[in-house]
């Protein structure tokens, strides 16, 4: 289990059609270079105010080998 999110066949649909549009991957990249705009600092006060806004569950993985 990697933690990813399974998809259901409207979201992939509606995925590929963001990635059809020109305009929206125009709106999509705006998006990113605005948001590797500011510094650690802005991120780490980001996700200090949005902190309880998240469901947080810990994982349940059992760990046997310590090898990396």
């Amino acid at each position: 289990m990697s933690g990813s999110v399974i998809l259901n066949d409207e979201e992939k649909r509606e995925m590929l059609e963001d990635v059809k549009n020109y305009e929206r991957g125009k709106i999509f990249m705006a998006a990113q270079i605005k948001s590797q705009e500011g510094s650690i600092d802005d991120y780490i006060d980001f996700l200090s105010k949005n902190m309880e806004l998240i469901e947080f569950v810990p994982s349940k993985c059992i760990v046997v080998r310590y090898k990396l």
